[in-house]
């Protein structure tokens, strides 16, 4: 699943750069980019950022922990003045989302 990318500042590159720093530590060494949990980033021409995204299951312990690292790591991008998380299950992710990269690392090729 490819990310929809609504970029009214030109730094959805870095944001997905970061992004892709992040990990569902129990899916390593697969990123969340990689995974397929992020569906959307956008950014707006006040400096805002949002990013759309999901978690591999509406239970996940590590839930908190993840969108706050998002949210921490988004902020930080230079030219953006908020960060915002938004967390989505529709589509619900499954395994069909992750690339190719993602399944081969975690066995599922």
């Amino acid at each position: 699943m490819s990310i929809i990318i609504l970029d009214k500042l030109g730094l959805a590159p870095k944001i997905q750069a970061v992004l892709e720093t992040i990990y569902d530590p129990e899916l390593k060494p697969a990123n969340i980019v990689d995974l397929g949990l992020v569906y959307e980033i956008i950014t707006k021409e006040d400096g805002i950022a949002k990013v759309v995204m999901t978690l591999t299951a509406p239970g996940c312990p590590v839930a908190g922990e993840i969108m706050n690292e998002v949210q921490e790591k988004v902020a930080g991008v230079e030219g953006v003045k908020e960060a915002l998380v938004e967390l989505t299950f529709d589509p619900p992710w499954t395994k069909d989302m992750m690339s190719e990269e993602a399944k081969l690392e975690l066995g599922f090729l």
